[in-house]
């Protein structure tokens, strides 16, 4: 067992009121000492239900990455924008603790990762404005798979009660003025955007121009997931080079959070094809290379 392992094991024996506690007090002295603490040299970004996960573990288990404080999402950027940027700051290592910790392998780095980052229409321009140097890594994955792994996570979490077909009608609906009255008022967080945005969040294209718009389009790398999915260790080891680290090879990359169910429909799987062929068709012109859910 990883060393990730046992502590995610260790987490779930602690009763939830312990771990709230536990993570107010982490953030509360981080908060205090955000002065002498390291701020992320990389941001996973998303998307949601795209592998984030299994990247944030392969990441914390690199010898040279020091992982943020305690939990995975710190959700910044989307939505805890109102927060004090130290509070941000105190969600990272001491940077003289991480330096005596990776001296053996080089310097330091620590990552955020949070899988509404991409898809936020403020995030961009917000970390491009608190953290222009960040580079930032998306997965993106099929859409149509993306959209359905979505809708049974929000399924799951109590946060959608229609069925799939129903949910997918329903989302115009539901998303309709929400992206301006985010942007009108900066406070506004939509819970529909952030949770009903099947489809939405599956238009890739779009999110990755936000992001090299924001950034120098160097900053910022696409990962075809299903890529991800099927050679791990080769793709974690390009993302590696990327950002300038020495490349660990994990002993075993296990898929997170994959959630067992009935196919979907063959009808609904055709709508949704139709659906994202013009966001893919422009998506393989930002890649130089065909997505590989359409080969």
């Amino acid at each position: 067992m990883t060393s990730t392992a046992v502590l995610r094991s260790a987490r779930d024996m602690v009763p939830d009121g312990t771990q709230e506690a536990i993570r107010k007090a982490t953030r509360a002295v981080g908060q205090v000492t955000a002065g002498v603490r390291m701020l992320p040299d990389l941001i996973v970004a998303g998307a949601q239900r795209c592998g984030t996960t299994t990247l944030y573990r392969l990441l914390v288990e690199h010898p040279a990455i020091v992982r943020p404080l305690f939990h995975k999402g710190i959700g910044y950027f989307d939505v805890g924008y109102d927060h004090p940027w130290s509070w941000y700051h105190g969600h990272f290592p001491v940077a003289a603790v991480a330096a005596a910790r990776t001296a053996r392998v080089g310097r330091p780095m620590t990552f955020d990762s949070s899988g509404y980052y991409m898809f936020h229409p403020l995030a961009a321009e917000r970390i491009a404005k608190r953290l222009p140097d960040v580079k930032v890594v998306t997965l993106v994955r099929d859409p149509v798979e993306r959209a359905f792994s979505a809708y049974k996570h929000e399924l799951a979490r109590g946060f959608e009660t229609e069925d799939f077909e129903t949910a997918l009608a329903l989302e115009p609906e539901r998303l309709a003025g929400e992206v301006e009255r985010m942007r009108a008022d900066p406070s506004y967080q939509s819970f529909h955007h952030r949770h009903h945005a099947y489809v939405g969040r599956g238009r890739y294209a779009e999110q990755i121009i936000r992001l090299r718009q924001a950034l120098p389009p160097e900053q910022v790398m696409v990962i075809d997931a299903n890529l991800f999915f099927a050679e791990p260790v080769e793709q974690f080891a390009r993302l590696q080079e990327w950002l300038g680290l020495p490349v660990h090879n994990p002993e075993k990359v296990e898929q997170a959070n994959a959630r067992p169910s009935k196919p979907m429909p063959d009808s609904i799987r055709s709508m949704l094809l139709d659906t994202f062929e013009s966001s893919d068709v422009e998506l393989a012109g930002l890649l130089g290379t065909t997505p590989s859910w359409r080969l």
